[in-house]
């Protein structure tokens, strides 16, 4: 796993905690666009890095 995509990945969860677990509603729905963002760049480095194959022939 890349660099990028292991910050990515920190970020996500650190984004999903805070709105999971914050108590006033001060953020509102911040923190999980926030991680719906940083969940969504996290696969796309992933699949830039190849670390997920796709084998599109079915065997």
């Amino acid at each position: 796993m890349s660099r990028l995509a292991k910050g990515l990945l920190i970020l996500a969860v650190l984004s999903a905690t805070l709105g999971c677990f914050s108590t006033e509603n001060t953020l509102g729905d911040a923190p999980l666009i926030a991680c719906g963002v940083f969940s969504g760049l996290f696969l796309l480095a992933l699949a830039v890095g190849r670390k997920i194959k796709f084998d599109p022939v079915l065997r």
